[in-house]
């Protein structure tokens, strides 16, 4: 998670910092992302005693669909009817969508790092007086937390990489406790 946390940091950056082929990084992140949650999940379902196979399946229908939809965007016409900077928020939405899925069916610590993604694409939407910055800027005693977007982000990021900690923590108890049990 610490990985795709940073990753997600990363393509911020770049979107942020005005690189107008950010959004093409953003639809390469969308197999890594695909990879880890295949990975993440597969335990989960040790857990549920539930088929793999059925598990692999869901995973090649839940990430295709989304794949396949980046690619009906880009070969379709409708990527050039936007800006790159509404593609990429669509896109980042899109990628934020897919992981609640993941979440719900495989891997509840998605659910962190949807709602970074989510935080990001407004971000993106909104760079300047940004409702988001200004209000985690009230909450935390930030001056100004408007202006240091990037800092902001940084500080989201961690607290969503420890809650997702903290969860995969309970995660493998539960899967400790199972397998001590179906010992004795």
């Amino acid at each position: 998670m610490l990985l795709l946390f940073g990753v997600v940091v990363l393509l911020y950056s770049l979107t942020s910092g005005g690189l107008a082929g950010a959004s093409r990084y953003w639809e390469l992140f969308i197999p890594v992302l695909a990879l880890f949650s295949l990975g993440s999940g597969w335990g989960q379902m040790y857990l549920n005693d539930e088929s793999r196979l059925w598990y692999l399946i869901r995973q090649g229908i839940h990430w295709g669909a989304l794949i396949g939809l980046v690619y009906l965007l880009n070969t379709q016409g409708i990527r050039e009817l936007m800006s790159d900077q509404q593609y990429t928020i669509l896109l980042v939405y899109l990628i934020a969508f897919a992981a609640v899925l993941a979440a719900i069916q495989m891997d509840i610590r998605m659910l962190f790092l949807s709602a970074f993604l989510v935080y990001c694409a407004f971000l993106i939407a909104v760079p300047e007086n940004n409702p988001a910055l200004i209000q985690l800027g009230e909450t935390f005693g930030v001056a100004d937390a408007q202006s240091k977007p990037f800092m902001m982000t940084l500080a989201v990021a961690a607290a969503g990489f420890f809650a997702s900690t903290f969860f995969m923590i309970s995660m493998r108890g539960a899967i400790i406790a199972k397998r001590v049990g179906s010992q004795g």
